[in-house]
């Protein structure tokens, strides 16, 4: 029978890991006696450095309940690299990862358990609308999502970070070692057979967003930057457009000063290069700069986390 690890990273969930154990308790226990896991499977909370009660109650949680698992990063190292750390180190036959809050629908993890065993090592937890999003939240998500499709990256719109993964592709994600990690474009780089289970959105359980309008702009950032050289295409194609408009805007200036003599003197050295060429030059080399950061960074292979501690009542089971 089926082994489920159940990843869930957390960040200063204090509040909301109470009634996230007991809801997954209660599918866990469900599923087992529907015979679709063994009752070997776990839950394995990651905390990513939080700054609150979460790891004193991931450990008295651990020490509670035989089902839980936790783990401790070494400091904050951010959602992406909680998760993998999870994914990496939880024990079963398949895994699905699922945020903290639990707005995402918990009844889904089945039928992502009935596509695994029709054959799908990756399911998708793709939300059915944005309903309970804000105006600007649903608009910036689906037009993000968007662009990056049209910027050749392959993800698959409206998902996050819900999805069930069997063992063979957590295996063949070890193989990747990027240290910007964006696990959203990663993950469908992996091939095998997936699948697409649809939800609704709840609201969180407890506690607010951990993820501000400036954390989600730096993932939509990461996501751009770590899949795609279409910026860096973009300012190729605006050389030569602000070549040629350059040209004419000459043109212009040389009709104005010799045939209509209607110009200041000095005005046209000094409207050319600070009205053509400054602010593109600065979007240039900010485009530019970015992905070179991107290039150091995996350059030096720097560690994408470290675990300071685990606990479990099964002191056999350590990491997971």
């Amino acid at each position: 029978m089926r082994t489920l690890g159940i990843v869930v990273p957390c960040f200063n969930e204090e509040e909301a890991l109470p009634e996230t154990t007991r809801r997954l308790a209660a599918v866990l226990h469900d599923l087992q006696e529907k015979g679709k896991i063994g009752p070997d499977s776990r839950v394995y909370f990651v905390d990513d450095g939080s700054r609150d009660g979460t790891w004193q109650s991931i450990r008295g949680l651990a020490e509670t309940y035989g089902f839980v698992r936790g783990m401790k990063l070494s400091r904050n190292q951010g959602h992406q690299s909680a998760l993998l750390a999870g994914l990496m180190h939880a024990r079963g036959d398949c895994l699905v990862s699922i945020d903290a809050d639990l707005q995402d629908d918990l009844s889904a993890i089945e039928s992502m358990l009935d596509a695994h065993a029709a054959g799908a090592d990756i399911v998708y937890g793709v939300r059915k609308n944005r309903k309970t999003d804000s105006l600007f939240k649903r608009w910036s998500a689906e037009w993000y999502y968007r662009a990056l499709a049209l910027m050749g990256v392959e993800v698959v719109f409206n998902h996050a970070d819900y999805r069930l993964m069997s063992r063979r592709a957590i295996d063949a994600l070890r193989e990747f070692g990027e240290v910007n990690l964006f696990l959203r474009g990663i993950i469908p780089k992996l091939g095998f057979n997936t699948a697409t289970v649809y939800y609704d959105r709840a609201e969180r359980v407890a506690g607010e967003s951990k993820y501000p309008l400036r954390k989600m702009l730096g993932l939509a950032l990461q996501g751009v930057t770590s899949f795609s050289v279409f910026p860096l295409r973009v300012i190729t194609f605006l050389g030569f457009l602000i070549s040629a408009v350059s040209f004419l805007v000459v043109c212009w200036v040389l009709w104005v000063r010799f045939v209509a003599g209607e110009a200041v003197p000095g005005w046209s050295s000094i409207l050319l290069p600070m009205s053509l060429l400054g602010g593109i030059q600065l979007l240039s080399l900010g485009v530019i700069g970015e992905y070179l950061g991107k290039i150091y960074l995996e350059t030096k292979r720097r560690p994408r986390y470290f675990i300071q501690e685990v606990v479990a009542r099964d002191s056999q089971e350590p990491g997971g």
